[in-house]
């Protein structure tokens, strides 16, 4: 190796380097919003819960037979719709391609009567060049994720399920389940799952005016509780990718180094013995 080859490898290792850098300092940040949205995903599930429970109990009264509501018992449209949640960022690893293709999935299933409500930039982009019709796109809304923005995806999704432009919509997100495992989840929103098992009560005012009121609320914070997990599983996803870009930075520089202490080693050698020639020759002249 020459002295070109010594300048190259040096080059190398500054780039890494640089690179190096950037991806360790993505990597705390990621770490840092982690911790943050594991604080609200805690301080969230009570409410969640409870308003689970109250639903729960609404749909489980003897009554429940003769009570009807739109958003439990749903309407004679065919279409159904995926509304994906998704990043609107890169460098999150399999993130991103896996609520995709679980998206995409769905939607091949309704027979060319699926429609997508796309979530985060990630998802805009991919529907776009895909034959499926996109009804609402929610690009870089959710970065920090409120009650009032789920709030507005709710209204919606609601509001074209009332007015019977869609059936039926599944919901497809990341779950966090810890930091290094996150699971992808399909949920039906609408209509409201009606589930067994919720305690009898009696309840002022009636199951009716109770539905009404409750309802609208309990699907706000369905998608307001699948927002904080899809904004924490993609940064604990981020966090991943970022600390095994920094890890393979490491080994490459260590690589590096060595081919560069071994190329600068032969360079020396080689000009030495090129000194010790000229000085042979002249000496012999």
């Amino acid at each position: 190796m020459g002295a070109a080859d010594v300048r190259e490898i040096k080059g190398r290792i500054e780039n890494i380097e640089d690179i190096r850098q950037i991806t360790k300092a993505m990597n705390a940040i990621a770490m840092t919003k982690v911790t943050r949205m594991k604080r609200r995903l805690a301080a969230a599930r009570p409410y969640g819960e409870e308003i689970e429970r109250l639903v729960a109990v609404v749909l489980a009264q003897p009554r429940r037979s003769t009570v009807t509501h739109p958003l439990v018992s749903g309407n004679e449209s065919g279409g159904t719709g995926v509304l994906v949640l998704n990043a609107d960022r890169g460098l999150c690893g399999r993130f991103k391609g896996d609520l995709n293709r679980r998206a995409e999935e769905l939607l091949l299933e309704e027979d060319g009567a699926g429609r997508v409500l796309a979530g985060g930039e990630k998802a805009r982009a991919y529907f776009a060049r895909r034959p499926f019709e996109t009804l609402r796109t929610y690009a870089h809304l959710y970065e920090h994720p409120t009650m009032e923005i789920a709030g507005r995806i709710a209204d919606e999704v609601m509001e074209l399920f009332l007015s019977e432009e869609l059936g039926r919509v599944v919901l497809v997100y990341m779950r966090f389940v810890n930091d290094l495992s996150q699971k992808l989840v399909t949920e039906t929103l609408l209509p409201v799952p009606v589930e067994a098992g919720g305690e009898e009560a009696i309840l002022e005012p009636d199951v009716d005016g109770m539905l009404a009121s409750v309802l609208p609320h309990y699907v706000t914070e369905r998608v307001f509780f699948a927002l904080l997990h899809t904004k924490t599983s993609e940064d604990a996803i981020r966090r991943q990718a970022m600390s095994s870009a920094t890890d393979n930075a490491d080994e490459l520089l260590r690589t590096l180094t060595r081919s560069y202490h071994k190329a600068r080693q032969q360079s020396i050698t080689r000009e030495i013995s090129d000194i010790m020639g000229g000085a042979e020759a002249l000496r012999t002249a």
